[in-house]
């Protein structure tokens, strides 16, 4: 059975929430091995050990030899929880490997060819990525390390599902007995068209925009710039009005 990754580990004797804090303040992380023939157990790793491998695709997606008591185990990592403050490991789940017997395990789609694809390449189109890992079953000895799907030949609007996944020998996806999701897909990308204004009403104060064409107005004309308002209908001026009881020179004056 191929193995990628060794990981050093011990078996735990205690329990509970105040022995796990002291276990991580020592920097070891509490685990639990389970699956196969054994019952679940209780055990524990190494923080520092594990920060190295957590970035690593490949420490998801292959076989392990766990060194359990310096005795290997195979196991697949099925979770890995993290501190959601802080660069830290919490607990990890572990499945045991029987070489025997089929697994499930979770891998990762890789993605080819986009740049060339007629799609991208010269229709204009953007590669949306709709499922990034795919469950599959295989034994052990059969297991890829990720499945990869070549998008050379996709044009705008095309699509590509879960049965386009060309699979090595040996590999299934069980969910394509029930289910055909797409995968990825070439679509336009989203344009945002900005509507131009025929004529614009300039603001209040603004200065009035001249029209391309028009002819030019005669100074002193009404519209011309320094132009006196225009008289009132019928040429006439408004007169202003006299206040009452006042006539022109002063007041009036009674007579004795």
């Amino acid at each position: 059975m191929r193995t990628t990754f060794t990981v050093g580990a011990d078996s735990r004797h205690d329990q509970g929430k105040g022995a796990s804090r002291r276990l991580r303040r020592a920097g070891k992380v509490p685990a639990i091995l389970y699956g196969g023939q054994g019952e679940p157990k209780n055990v524990v790793l190494d923080h520092q050990q594990l920060l190295t491998l957590i970035d690593n695709e490949k420490f998801y997606s292959s076989v392990i030899s766990l060194n359990l008591d310096s005795q290997p185990q195979p196991a697949i990592v099925r979770d890995v929880q993290m501190h959601p403050a802080r660069n830290a490991v919490v607990h990890v789940d572990l499945q045991r490997v029987i070489e025997n017997a089929p697994l499930k395990i979770r891998l990762p789609v890789h993605f080819k060819g986009a740049a060339v694809s007629p799609g991208v390449k010269t229709q204009g189109g953007i590669v949306h990525h709709l499922v990034a890992h795919v469950e599959v079953s295989c034994l052990p000895d059969d297991l890829p390390e990720f499945l990869e799907l070549d998008l050379s030949n996709m044009e705008l609007n095309d699509t590509l599902f879960l049965k386009d996944l060309p699979l090595p020998k040996g590999v299934t996806i069980p969910q394509l007995t029930h289910a055909n999701p797409p995968v990825v897909t070439i679509h336009s990308p989203r344009v945002v068209e900005e509507v131009e204004v025929a004529a614009a009403v300039p603001a209040e104060g603004a200065a009035a925009v001249p029209v391309v064409g028009a002819a030019p107005t005669a100074p002193g004309a009404p519209g011309a710039p320094g132009a006196a308002p225009a008289a009132a209908e019928g040429g006439k001026k408004e007169e202003p009005k006299k206040e009452e009881g006042k006539r022109e020179g002063g007041g009036k004056r009674d007579k004795k």
